[in-house]
């Protein structure tokens, strides 16, 4: 598979402490690395956020992506963008992101939608969740950057399962608040558990896709460890234009969880990619 890779830490190389992540995936061979949110609450000390930022500085790689705020996610959380009372919390977050982002160079963000709530209606849920995607994609316009919209699989109250589900909300906060610089993420992992049509979302969407990430399933470990064909799928991604990292956003079944990908094609250099807005 030919592409510009980028590791999760906070996926892969989870047998050391967070920040020792970086540096490991350098010393693999990589150059750039991605996180979920990597603090336990939604705005965390500065310390704390000067810290991460060192440890990625140090280690020299690009922060290519980061997740905003997404809860409590071992607990099963998957976002707090769509939750109302959590709105100044996730605002908040989006301001922290930013700063981060700024230091680092980092031109992505992942907005996870959250899942539904038993207390509010999907419509409710859904008119906060517009309304937080805008202000997130105000902030992040002011740098450059682009937020990503998921679909997620795993996660049984979280509405966005296909490629359409997350146009139709990137769609919507086009059309309410004229943002231009919401994205799919395409995860092709999430996309074949949840049974939908990649090469028909490829096609249908490839001109709006921001990220890749790729797992292989069942199981959600190494490319080549299952039946999703990875390369098929990248190999259509770029033909239709897509020049961005490939996020390893899988589990290590392996002592050498990279040992599926040579070195020599680690770390390699990004093709510059023009950027379309809707």
């Amino acid at each position: 598979m030919t592409a510009t890779y980028t590791v999760n830490c906070s996926i892969l190389l989870t047998d050391l402490p967070l920040l020792d992540r970086p540096g490991a995936a350098r010393t693999a061979g990589f150059e750039a690395v991605e996180f979920w949110w990597p603090f336990a609450t939604p705005t965390p000390p500065d310390a704390e956020v000067s810290a991460f930022i060192r440890a990625i500085q140090d280690a020299g790689v690009q922060l290519t992506g980061l997740n905003f705020a997404a809860g409590d996610m071992p607990a099963g959380d998957r976002g707090i963008l769509s939750n109302p009372p959590m709105t100044q919390a996730f605002r908040d977050n989006v301001d922290i992101a930013i700063g981060i982002a700024e230091s680092l160079g980092t031109r992505a963000f992942n907005a996870l939608y959250g899942n539904r709530l038993d207390n509010y209606s999907p419509e409710a849920q859904d008119d906060v969740g517009t309304e937080n995607l805008a202000y997130a994609a105000r902030a992040a316009d002011r740098i450059g950057a682009t937020v990503l919209v998921e679909p997620v699989s795993g996660a049984p109250r979280y509405p966005l399962t296909t490629a359409a589900d997350a146009i139709r909300v990137i769609d919507r906060v086009h059309a309410e608040h004229g943002a231009t610089n919401l994205r799919l993420l395409a995860d092709f992992y999430h996309l074949h558990v949840n049974g939908d049509d990649i090469t028909a979302a490829i096609t249908d969407y490839g001109s709006r896709i921001g990220h890749v990430q790729i797992a292989d399933a069942p199981g959600r470990g190494e490319p080549g460890t299952g039946e999703i064909p990875l390369s098929t799928y990248l190999e259509q991604v770029a033909e239709q234009g897509y020049r961005g990292y490939v996020g390893l956003e899988y589990k290590a079944t392996k002592p050498d969880s990279f040992e599926w990908l040579p070195r020599a094609e680690r770390g390699a250099t990004l093709q510059p990619q023009a950027e379309t807005r809707i």
